[in-house]
């Protein structure tokens, strides 16, 4: 069974530190359960992005999808901030890195926006509750003060979409996240 670690940042954030095993062959690691997230719902789509080193992509959130990051190889530093309106610790940012060097996953819940920086060229796989909806694919600024994370990168490499988002305070009401919304 896996180590199950909640957050102590942003609520309803799981990070998953699963168990190895290994012999002359290899490895082997059990990346996903469904059972692990109690708040979650059944993951409907697997993606997979393949990024080089200094590359950042986000912040993005969704009204209505959650995701379970797990990189393959490589190590990537996340950066969380809970949107959430009425959430208990809404406005928080959590930074943590994630990779082949300690095989943690992390569950990330509606509302809450995401992104990463690749430390190292990176394979980071990941797995959503809904199907693609252009409607549910939001951002806020990666470099908002008011979120103030610290990517790690210098020079990042940024797509013209995450150069685009709104800061935090320029979101549009009608596409703020609230606290416990799932449909």
């Amino acid at each position: 069974m896996p180590k199950l670690i909640e957050s102590e940042v942003i609520n309803d954030v799981v990070v998953v530190v699963p168990e190895a095993h290994g012999d002359a062959r290899g490895r082997f690691v059990e990346t996903y359960r469904r059972s692990w997230f109690p708040m979650g719902r059944e993951m409907i789509q697997g993606n997979r992005s393949e990024k080089q080193a200094g590359a950042l992509v986000g912040l993005h959130y969704h009204l209505h999808q959650a995701d379970y990051w797990y990189v393959t190889r490589g190590r990537a530093r996340v950066v969380l901030h809970d949107l959430r309106t009425g959430s208990p610790t809404e406005g928080a940012t959590q930074v943590t890195e994630i990779g082949d060097h300690d095989d943690r996953g992390i569950f990330i819940p509606p509302g809450v926006a995401h992104g990463f920086a690749a430390v190292t060229d990176l394979t980071l796989t990941y797995l959503v509750d809904s199907y693609y909806n252009p409607a549910d694919e939001l951002g806020v600024a990666w470099d908002d003060p008011e979120i103030g994370a610290d990517w790690g990168v210098g020079d990042p490499i940024i797509s013209d979409r995450d150069r685009s988002n709104p800061s935090r305070a320029g979101i549009d009401p009608a596409r703020r996240p609230a606290h416990g919304l799932r449909t």
